[in-house]
């Protein structure tokens, strides 16, 4: 019996033939890799266990291998219970292999570990960076290697790859041996080129044409001169996006039935480029057909909410304007102090007129309060610096309104790339969990450049600065700029949450010379100091208060110069505090395209120093969009006005001077009081100025960043304290139209006017074009 006992190696159960044999679970039941599944049953059958013998360990010891049989020495020997601790041990992970044998009543265990990873190595990899690809796999050093694990990994690389656009991309795993069963793991990465969109196509599409549903959307087709951006690469991500972009579009010009069929991304057989093709129904086009607004809050009239209204009856149906009413009736009837209110428009289409009614329902929502505010995707930023732009907290009463507002807050601080909210169901029906998913980018500037302006000639230019100093949200700059007529050297930095409050608070040091020969025959150097701190009064009323140590020296004053100029050389000291008030309802502090703001300046001069004035502007600003956000009107205004206090008089580098970027089509300092015998502008203590532009779009793809400006400015400048009447001050009004082409390209703002002055005196300096480029300006 003995001898026969030993024959049993033959018939063995292992896991590794057993596979190879092509059965989807070990077990005595599927032995097929074995020969006689009967003869394998009854050889693991009858007797008992005498021992357990483990064979092949090398760093793991017998016991632990025993700990995961389900049987030991004195249990009989049961196949179903040896199947299970054949599955049980290759479900560790620990081994390559393992094979179970009889030995007489002796159970023989036999392993092959697993290797262990003695080092990670990445070839190949020149976009992505080594530490980026450790993040995103599971294999470590010190780890047991498994092929399960690493072919995870590698299509853990291989999406990350696609991402960003390679999807020929492949990744090759190498192993190394080394001695006490150690291997080191290379990927050998081909990164391949960038996968780009060789064409974007739409089918079923009779209303639009496929160039305007192509600006519809965000992916672009791939061209040489879109290297700044990644929008010409094939991102699956994105294509999703963009079926919400043509619903919106459509939506917004009336065309309520319209659907997406289909979205498609093929492949070309050179695995380049993508060929996208979008099917689409348009359906029919409606317009809006009678609005009207109820309520069962009790008090609350609905005829006064009928002018919040942006809905008309006739205008052709744009589900934006019915969002837009849905916020405005929401903030209308919070004002009225209805904290829990819920505005569900009830649509009811008349597909035969082709007309959508709409009965805008104010009801009593739900008592939800948020329970939570999750922020992903925050690597340097802190929590902090995002949450204090919420303007939703912990506990208090959900609003979609403010949500909404807290998302462009976030947006407003030019930290992040991305910036999406949603809400998840918390942990009972009234509390609500509020995801903010962020995506960074980068906020250090580094900058050395060249340029031209037409008021200060050639420019070397550079600064450094961190916008989000440490994740913290401080801003540190440090600048230097040298051109023809000016250098001015500036350190600064801000704490936008002082002592973690709403409270702004940072300091100024600068160093300035400017050349004013050609305007005034002077120049003039100033070296100072400013301390500022900034808060809110309410959510769009914000007041800055500020102090200023400033010298200023006025040199190089010819003999030829105005003696008005003569009288002013020498230094001066000015010690002011100051404040600056700011009603702001733009949409957008960075690129508004909607709203308003006001705002106010005042500066007093004489707590020490030589300088003893009042100084007060008042500023305004409005934009409205027209057909969409890349036709905007902007009208814009600001007046000042200067007064000495004692009988000092208004010094020349306190007075005010218009012209060049302040009133386009007059040189700098080209209007106001001059001396006519000399040419020298003396400045004024009085003006006004305003101006009305078009910007809009020039034809050409929007990520050239090309754009086109209508224009015409009006203003004046006067009031002088000199008696001479070879100073003019008559205050006339000055006018000009013209038009313009901003580029936002690469290297810096480039921007090219056209101005001819229409109302204008004989003495005024006149300039036809203004062009400037740079880095900075």
């Amino acid at each position: 019996m003995a001898g026969c006992a030993m024959t049993t190696v033959s018939l063995a159960l292992s896991h590794a033939a057993w596979a190879q044999a092509g059965a989807p679970n070990p077990g005595v039941a599927k032995s097929a890799a074995f020969g006689d599944g009967t003869l394998v049953a009854q050889m693991f059958s009858g007797g008992t266990i005498r021992d357990i013998r483990v064979e092949g360990v090398q760093r793991i010891e017998p016991t632990t291998v025993r700990s995961y049989l389900a049987v030991a020495p004195g249990d009989p020997f049961d196949p179903d219970r040896i199947d299970q601790s054949l599955k049980a041990l290759f479900n560790t992970g620990l081994f390559a292999d393992v094979v179970l044998k009889r030995d007489g009543d002796v159970l023989v265990v036999q392993v092959a570990e697993n290797p262990i990873i003695n080092r990670i190595a990445f070839e190949g990899n020149r976009r992505i960076e080594k530490e980026n690809l450790e993040k995103e796999i599971q294999l470590r050093p010190r780890v047991v290697y498994t092929r399960t694990r690493v072919q995870s990994d590698v299509q853990r690389i291989l999406d990350i790859y696609r991402r960003q656009g390679r999807f020929a991309a492949t990744v090759e795993p190498k192993i190394i041996q080394l001695d006490q069963n150690r291997v080191d793991l290379v990927f050998e990465i081909n990164e391949g080129v960038r996968t780009g969109v060789r064409s974007i196509t739409f089918i079923g599409n009779e209303k639009f044409s496929d160039g305007t549903l192509r600006e519809a959307i965000q992916t672009r087709e791939s061209a040489w001169w879109r290297f700044m951006t990644s929008d010409d690469n094939y991102d699956p991500d994105r294509l999703n996006y963009d079926r919400d972009l043509l619903r919106r579009y459509y939506l917004k010009e009336g065309y309520a039935d319209f659907r997406v069929v289909s979205a498609v991304a093929e492949l070309t057989p050179d695995r380049e480029d993508f060929v996208i093709t979008f099917t689409v129904d348009e359906g029919e086009r409606y317009k809006f057909g009678k609005m009207d607004i109820s309520t069962s809050l009790k008090a609350l009239d609905p005829e006064q909410l009928r002018s919040v209204l942006t809905t008309r009856e006739g205008d052709w149906y744009n589900a934006q304007e019915v969002e837009n009413t849905i916020t405005k009736l929401s903030n209308a009837v919070g004002d009225l102090q209805y904290a829990f209110v819920d505005v569900r428009p009830r649509i009811s289409r008349n597909r035969e007129n082709q007309t959508i009614d709409i009965v805008y329902d104010i009801v009593e929502g739900p008592r939800v309060f948020v329970e939570r505010i999750d922020v992903t995707g925050n690597v340097r930023t802190l929590d902090k610096v995002v949450r204090r732009e919420m303007l939703l907290s912990e506990g208090d009463p959900f609003s979609t309104t403010k949500l909404r507002r807290s998302e462009q807050r976030i947006k407003d601080l030019g930290y992040f790339e991305r910036v999406n909210i949603t809400t998840a169901e918390g942990s009972a029906p009234d509390r609500t969990v509020m995801n903010v998913e962020v995506t960074e980018q980068s906020t250090g500037e580094i900058s050395i450049g060249a340029g031209y302006s037409t008021s200060d000639g050639p420019l070397a230019d550079f600064s450094i600065r961190e916008r989000n100093l440490l994740g913290r949200g401080q801003d540190l700059r440090f600048g230097a700029t040298v051109s023809g007529s000016r250098q001015e050297y500036d350190v600064s930095f801000t704490e936008p949450y002082f002592l973690d409050r709403d409270l702004s608070a940072g300091f100024d040091l600068f160093r300035i010379t400017r050349d004013y020969q050609d305007e005034s025959s002077f120049d003039e150097k100033s070296t100072g100091m400013a301390l500022r701190m900034g808060y809110p009064l309410t959510e769009n009323l914000r007041q800055r208060v500020y102090y200023q140590l400033q010298n200023t020296d006025i040199t190089s004053v010819p003999s030829s110069a105005s003696r008005y100029i003569q009288d002013q050389k020498g230094s001066r000291l000015t010690s002011l505090i100051g404040q600056e008030l700011t009603y702001d309802r733009r949409n957008s502090r960075l690129s508004p395209t909607e709203g308003y703001y006001i705002r106010l300046t005042n500066d007093l001069a004489g707590l020490g120093g030589d300088a003893r004035f009042l100084r007060n502007r008042l500023g305004a600003g409005y934009y409205l969009p027209l057909f969409d956000d890349s036709w905007v009107v902007s009208a814009t205004g600001e007046v000042g006005y200067i007064v000495g206090i004692g009988d000092d008089g208004i010094a020349l580098s306190d007075r005010f001077f218009i012209g060049g970027d302040t009133l386009r089509g007059f040189n700098t300092a080209g209007i106001g009081p001059r001396d006519l015998r000399t040419g020298d502008a003396l400045g004024g203590t009085r003006y006004y100025r305003g101006s009305v532009e078009m910007s809009f779009p020039v034809g050409l793809p929007e990520e050239f960043g090309l754009k086109g400006h209508a224009f015409s400015d009006v203003g004046t400048l006067g009031k002088v304290d000199i008696n001479d009447p070879l100073v003019p001050d008559d205050e006339s009004l000055r006018l000009s139209v013209g038009t313009g082409l901003s580029w936002r390209s690469p290297f810096g703002p480039i921007r090219l006017d056209f101005a001819i002055p229409i109302l204008k005196e004989d003495y005024d300096k006149k300039e036809i074009f203004r062009f400037s480029f740079g880095t900075r300006f």
